[in-house]
């Protein structure tokens, strides 16, 4: 198993030379997951719009980032992939996310959280298996995440304390963290999926 120091290297490592396609990439992510956030004019077609393009733009977005964090060949079209592949899994997926978090946060903050973390691998298990049913993806995304909750949870931190210095750059900064978070993520994806899970949470 690598640190997260290390994950977080081997991420900068695996954007060397690609920083601009990832930046373009994840921006265009980021502007169309946002429509109809800021209007209330379209306010009520929010959810809608949500509910169809975050579940495969956030497949598509996994795809890339497995393949820069492989380095591999990426591309900026295969943001666009969970439209081609898996559409409706993707969907169910990301709703089924949405639906058993927020459950869990009617708890309290801190179990919507571990739900949050317990999840996280679901789309980087359905972008490797187009077969998987997306409640499986989910069941295999908790199986895959006892013993490195905390693991990741020290990963976001790290990240959050980046993001912290990005405010103070006015928001440039997050070009480039957000894509960096992504390999981040992704790198942590494939450093537990094979893994042994001897943790306790």
């Amino acid at each position: 198993m690598k640190n997260n120091a290390q994950l977080m290297q081997e991420a900068k490592e695996s954007l060397s030379g690609k920083w601009g396609l990832a930046i373009a990439t994840f921006l265009v992510y980021s502007l169309i997951t946002s429509i109809g956030q800021t209007n209330d004019d379209i306010a009520v077609y929010s959810s809608v719009i949500t509910l169809i393009i975050i579940g495969p733009l956030s497949l598509g977005a996994t795809i890339f980032s497995l393949n820069i964090s492989r380095n591999h060949d990426a591309r900026f079209e295969q943001l666009f992939d969970g439209f081609k592949i898996n559409f409706g899994k993707a969907i169910g997926t990301y709703l089924l996310m949405v639906v058993f978090i927020f459950l869990w946060t009617l708890l309290l903050i801190i179990p919507g959280i571990i739900a949050a973390i317990s999840y996280s691998m679901s789309f980087f298990i359905l972008a490797e298996d187009e077969n998987i049913a997306p409640m499986d993806a989910i069941d295999k995304s908790k199986r895959m995440m006892y013993g490195y909750k905390w693991k990741y949870f020290g990963l976001g931190l790290r990240l959050f304390g980046l993001a912290l210095l990005c405010i103070l750059t006015l928001g440039i900064g997050f070009l480039w963290l957000i894509p960096y978070a992504n390999i981040c993520n992704a790198k942590f994806y494939d450093d537990i999926k094979d893994s042994p899970k001897d943790g306790l949470i």
